[in-house]
């Protein structure tokens, strides 16, 4: 599986992989312990892991998310010491440790708080992706 098998959805927690599109829409499941399906059509707004970037001030003006994601492995290893409940000020300071070119005014704490959600998602459900991630990056 990559980041192109895992998709967000506006309006539902967490993370659903890729199973099948369908002539309306995708089926997708939840990457929890509950594997719900959700046939997601016009009226959903889905975003595929591998197409969402982060802004930056660098000349780049986007770094990809897996980048982010890879990045917080290799600085943390699993434990990122902050939570989507962690405070604002907390939170900003993660980002900037991890990622010190973001651009905090088009980059928002709730942005923030999903790419930490997701990295726990990843890591919980599947490592393998980040071992893959990190192997493919040397």
């Amino acid at each position: 599986m990559t980041y192109k098998d895992i998709a967000s959805v506006a309006g539902k927690g967490g993370l659903h992989k890729i199973i099948q599109p369908t002539r309306t829409g995708v089926i997708l499941e939840s990457l929890d312990d509950k594997k719900s399906k959700l046939v997601a059509g016009m009226n959903h707004r889905i975003s595929v892991l591998d197409e969402i970037s982060i802004y930056t001030t660098s000349s780049e003006e986007a770094v990809p998310l897996h980048n982010v994601i890879s990045k917080i492995h290799e600085e943390f290893n699993g434990d990122p010491g902050v939570d989507s409940s962690s405070d604002n000020d907390e939170l900003r300071a993660f980002f900037t440790h991890v990622l010190p070119e973001h651009d905090q005014e088009r980059v928002y704490i709730s942005d923030i708080k999903k790419i930490v959600s997701w990295y726990k998602i990843i890591l919980k459900e599947l490592p393998e992706l980040l071992v893959t991630e990190k192997i493919q990056e040397k």
